[in-house]
Order: structure tokens, then C-alpha cells, then sequence
């Protein structure tokens, strides 16, 4: 063989990996009810102390498995920017099931990843995460403000609460 074909062989390989990786990244865990109002603050309380705790200003939206507002609190001087990324994040969470950082994982590999560019409503960007009780899912938190994996270390914080 070739170089160049062997080339062609691990980018073709590492291309499939990559969709593959996306399709396996949907949680299996069933849609379950809608989060409630209260375990919505429950969740968004440990998120806006892990901010707090590391001053990173923030915002933090929670969301159910439709992708409707259920909680939003943006912390003081946090950029006007994050408070329409925290909730596409957590929207973006829900309605495919699946971390935000799964997408961003495959954008990052290029190739087909790009593919993910086209897709409405995707925010690939690390920070949204799904709400699971009970072994359902029952909606999706999404922080935005600081880096993207100091955004999802304090979505993490949040979601872990619920679990």
C-alpha cells in the first residue's frame, strides 16, 4: 500500500470513529416528567456556588426534556452574552440527551464532525449537561460565563445534586 491510501485508511476510520462516538453519546435513559420548580433551584444552587466559590460570574438556565425555560439566574456582572448561551446550552442538553461536550468532541475532529455545524439548535460548546432522576431524564442544566470546562465543572455541580 501506499502512503497516501494508508493515509486515506486512518483518516476514513477516524472519520466513522467520530460519528460513531456521536451516535453512542445519546444518554439511554428515558425521557422522564418534567423537572419541577424546586429541583430546578436545586440544581442551579450548587452550580451558582461552584461559580461563586472559584469567582467566575455566570449564568445558569434549567431547562425540561422540551427545552423550556423552567429556572434562569445570571450572577452580577456576568456577560450579557452568557445569558442566551446558558439556556441554548441546557436546551441543546436536553433535546438530543446528551452533554454539549459530546458535540464539541466531534466539531473538535474535523472531517464529518463538521457535519454537526448544520444541525439546528446545537450549541457545541462544553457547559450543558442533562438532568437525571430516577434514571430519567427529566431536562438539562446550562452554564455559561467562564471557559467552557469551568462552565461544565459548575453544570456538573448542579446536576450532580439531582441524581
Amino acid at each position: 500500500m501506499s502512503r497516501k491510501t494508508v493515509m486515506r485508511s486512518v483518516v476514513a476510520v477516524m472519520m466513522a470513529f467520530c460519528g460513531w462516538a456521536l451516535a453512542r453519546a445519546q444518554m439511554p435513559n428515558p425521557l422522564g416528567g418534567p423537572v419541577t420548580l424546586e429541583n430546578a433551584r436545586k440544581a442551579a444552587g450548587p452550580a451558582l456556588a461552584e461559580a461563586e466559590k472559584n469567582h467566575w460570574n455566570v449564568a445558569v438556565a434549567i431547562v425540561d426534556t422540551g427545552g423550556n425555560l423552567v429556572y434562569y439566574e445570571k450572577m452580577d456582572n456576568t456577560q450579557i452574552g452568557s445569558a442566551n448561551v446558558a439556556v441554548e446550552k441546557a436546551r441543546t442538553a436536553a433535546l438530543f440527551k446528551r452533554p454539549t461536550k459530546a458535540f464539541q468532541d466531534v466539531l473538535a475532529g474535523g472531517g464529518d464532525g463538521l457535519r454537526i455545524l448544520s444541525l439546528k439548535g446545537v450549541v457545541a460548546i462544553e457547559g450543558g449537561i442533562p438532568l437525571v432522576m430516577d434514571g430519567k431524564i427529566v431536562g438539562a442544566i446550562g452554564v455559561s460565563g467562564a471557559t467552557s470546562a469551568q462552565d461544565a465543572q459548575c453544570a456538573k455541580a448542579g446536576a450532580d445534586v439531582l441524581k
